[in-house]
């Protein structure tokens, strides 16, 4: 459990600084609360946009492809926790999307970003 753990925090790391190459800017991460987390929330610069995103990190494929384990379970609490934050922010006006970033950490690592996955 531990490995797993630290693996996807590294996997976090990152997605991070990829966005952070690709002209997003993190405002938050790991955001919890009752109706689930959300690993990364950041805004992409271009298209003025707030993102929420998931990261999949995996070193094998024996589960699948890493975006395969957001499924409509895991879409649910995301949009749950999204509109929690939205509120909780007093947002209003904004255009919002659900993003998925999978890392593969294989004898080199590899990075993947699906948008508007939702």
């Amino acid at each position: 459990m531990y490995f797993r753990k630290e693996i996807g925090k590294w996997g976090e790391n990152i997605a991070c600084q990829y966005l952070k190459e690709n002209q997003y800017e993190i405002v938050e991460r790991n955001f919890l609360c009752r109706q689930g987390e959300i690993d990364i929330i950041a805004k992409d610069l271009i298209k003025k946009e707030l993102v929420f995103i998931e990261v999949k990190t995996r070193s094998n494929f024996k589960y699948g492809n890493p975006a395969d384990s957001v499924n409509q379970n895991k879409q649910k609490h995301m949009t749950s926790a999204i509109r929690y934050y939205i509120y909780k922010n007093k947002l209003k006006n904004i255009s919002v999307r659900i993003d998925v970033i999978e890392i593969y950490i294989l004898e080199t690592c590899k990075i993947n970003h699906i948008k508007q996955i939702i």
